[in-house]
C-alpha cells in the first residue's frame, strides 16, 4: 500500500515545504509550518487525467466598452472609498484590527441597501444570531429585511445562498472561520483559507452578487492568510483606526474598478459610525495655535484635500545616542530630513531628541509632508509658534530644494475655506489659482525656508524688547 503523502505548508505565507522547519524559508516567521494533505483543496487529486481544453474567443483591444454596474450603499464615505458602490458580481475583502468596526460597518451598509430594496444576506462565522441581532438593534438595523445566518461550512452557506431569489450582497464575517469538506486541515490555515475564498468569489462571478468578505489582521497590520487571497479578490479595504481616538479610516489599496488613493472617514459613536463630510475640522479640532512646534500641513488622499496638524518635539539629551521616535510618518522619510535641515541648513540636532507625531492618529504616507515636518521642527527648536493662520506642504530633496508637488488649487481651497489666509508652497508650482497671489509664499529651498522662521523670531524679540 502506497503510503500517503503530505506537505508542509507555512501558515503566514503559503510557502510550501517538504518536511517540517521551526522557520520558515518564505517569510522567516517562527513556529508556523503545519502538515497538510494535498489531496484535499485547490489542485487536488494528482493522479487524475488532464482534461483537454477548449479553445478560447480572441478578441481585439478595440471595442466597445462597458462601465460596470454598481450598487451603491447610499453611504458617501463608504462609495467614495469603493469608487461610486460595490460592483455587481466582484468580492471585495475588508481588513482591520480586531474591534476596530468592521461588523459595524457591514452592518450599517447592510441595512442602507436594504432599505433601497435589495436583498443582503449577512453570514456572520464568529458570533451567534442573537449576538448579531443585539448589534443590528443598537445601530438601529433591526427593521430592515437583512436575512441573518451563522454558518461556517463552504457547502452549506453555498447552498443557502442559491435557495431562492439571487441576493445582491453577501456578507461573510469572516473568512478565517470557513472550512469545506475538500480540505483536511482546520479552519483558518493556509488550504482552508484559500478553498473557501476560491468558492465564494466562483460563486459572486457565477451569479453576479456582490460578495464582501472580512479578514484578520496579523501583528504587523497586513491581513491574515496566504498573500495570493488579497490577488484572488476585486478590491481589498483596509479599516484604520485608533482605539484613544474616534475616527475611523476606510483605506483602499486595491481596486480593479476604481480608484486606490481614496479614503473613507467615520466617527465611532454609541449609535454607530457616522459619516464626517470634512475630515479636515476632525484633525484640527483640538489645535492650540500658540505652541511651538506645530505646523497644519495641506494634504491630499486621492481627490479630497485633508489639512491635517503635524506636531514636532525638540528636546536636548544627555544619552550618546538620541531618540527618535515617529507616529504617523515613514521614521526613514524623517531620518532624511534631519540629514539636510544639517547638512544645508546649519541647524544642529545631533543633541537633541526629536519627537514628530501627526494629530488625531491620521497617517501620511505622500513626500509633500517634507516642508510641514522640517517647519515644525525649526519652529520646536527655535521655541517659536509658527503663524496660526498658515499651511505648509511641498517635497525636499536631498540638495535642499523644495520641489513642487501636484493638487496645489486644491490644497490651497481647502486651507481658504478652513479659515488659513496664507500657505507655503514650493516656487514654480504648475496648477498655481490665479487671484490672491499675495497670499502664498513660495520657497525655493528648504534654507530659504529656516531662514524666514529665524527672521520671524529675530523679529518677535526686537518687539519685546522695543516694548
Amino acid at each position: 500500500m502506497a503510503k500517503a503523502k503530505t506537505q508542509f505548508v507555512c501558515q503566514n505565507c503559503g510557502t510550501v515545504h517538504t518536511r517540517w522547519a521551526g522557520k520558515c524559508d518564505g517569510c522567516g516567521e517562527w513556529n508556523t509550518i503545519v502538515e497538510e494533505d494535498p489531496m484535499g483543496g485547490i489542485g487536488s487529486g494528482p493522479g487524475k487525467a488532464p482534461k483537454k481544453g477548449r479553445p478560447v474567443t480572441l478578441t481585439s483591444l478595440s471595442g466597445e466598452i462597458e462601465e460596470a454596474p454598481r450598487i451603491p450603499t447610499g453611504m458617501g464615505e463608504l462609495d467614495r472609498a469603493t469608487g461610486g458602490g460595490f460592483v455587481r458580481g466582484s468580492a471585495v475583502l475588508i481588513g482591520g484590527d480586531p474591534g476596530i468596526g468592521k461588523s459595524t460597518l457591514l452592518m450599517q451598509a447592510a441595512a442602507a441597501l436594504s432599505r433601497r430594496g435589495h436583498r443582503v444576506i449577512y453570514v456572520s462565522g464568529e458570533e451567534a444570531v442573537a449576538q448579531v441581532r443585539l448589534r443590528a438593534q443598537r445601530l438601529g438595523a433591526a427593521d430592515t429585511d437583512v436575512l441573518l445566518a451563522a454558518e461556517t461550512n463552504v457547502e452549506d452557506i453555498l447552498a443557502t445562498l442559491a435557495e431562492g431569489k439571487r441576493p445582491d450582497l453577501v456578507i461573510i464575517d469572516s473568512i478565517q472561520t470557513l472550512w469545506s469538506d475538500t480540505a483536511d486541515s482546520a479552519p483558518g490555515t493556509v488550504t482552508q483559507v484559500r478553498t473557501g475564498v476560491q468558492a465564494m468569489i466562483r460563486f459572486a462571478k457565477q451569479t453576479g452578487a456582490t460578495m464582501v468578505l472580512v479578514g484578520h489582521v496579523t501583528k504587523e497590520g497586513q491581513i491574515a492568510g496566504p498573500r495570493v487571497v488579497e490577488h484572488m479578490v476585486d478590491a481589498v479595504l483596509y479599516f484604520e483606526g485608533d482605539r484613544g481616538h474616534h475616527y475611523r479610516i476606510l483605506r483602499t489599496v486595491k481596486n480593479r474598478f476604481g480608484p486606490t488613493d481614496e479614503i473613507g472617514v467615520f466617527e465611532m459613536s454609541d449609535k454607530g459610525l457616522r459619516e464626517v463630510a470634512n475630515p479636515s475640522e476632525l484633525f484640527l479640532g483640538e489645535r492650540n495655535e500658540k505652541a511651538p512646534g506645530a505646523a497644519v500641513f495641506a494634504g491630499m488622499e486621492g481627490t479630497r484635500p485633508v489639512l491635517v496638524e503635524v506636531q514636532a518635539l525638540v528636546a536636548a539629551t544627555s544619552l550618546g545616542t538620541p531618540r527618535r521616535a515617529v507616529v504617523g510618518w515613514d521614521s526613514s522619510r524623517l531620518a532624511m530630513i534631519l540629514a539636510v535641515l544639517e547638512a544645508h541648513c546649519g541647524v544642529r540636532l545631533g543633541q537633541h531628541d526629536v519627537y514628530l507625531n501627526v494629530a488625531g492618529g491620521y497617517r501620511i504616507s505622500e513626500p509633500a509632508a517634507d516642508m510641514a515636518i522640517a517647519s515644525a521642527l525649526v519652529s520646536s527648536l527655535a521655541g517659536l509658534a509658527l503663524p496660526a493662520d498658515c499651511v505648509y506642504f511641498g517635497e525636499v530633496s536631498l540638495s535642499g530644494a523644495v520641489r513642487p508637488v501636484a493638487h496645489t488649487a486644491q490644497r490651497l481651497k481647502e486651507a481658504e475655506k478652513l479659515g488659513f489666509s496664507a500657505a507655503v508652497l514650493p516656487a514654480a508650482s504648475p496648477d498655481l489659482p490665479k487671484g490672491s497671489k499675495g497670499k502664498w509664499r513660495e520657497v525655493d529651498s528648504l534654507p530659504d525656508l529656516v531662514a524666514r522662521i529665524a527672521g520671524s523670531r529675530l523679529k518677535a524679540r526686537t518687539d519685546q524688547e522695543d516694548g
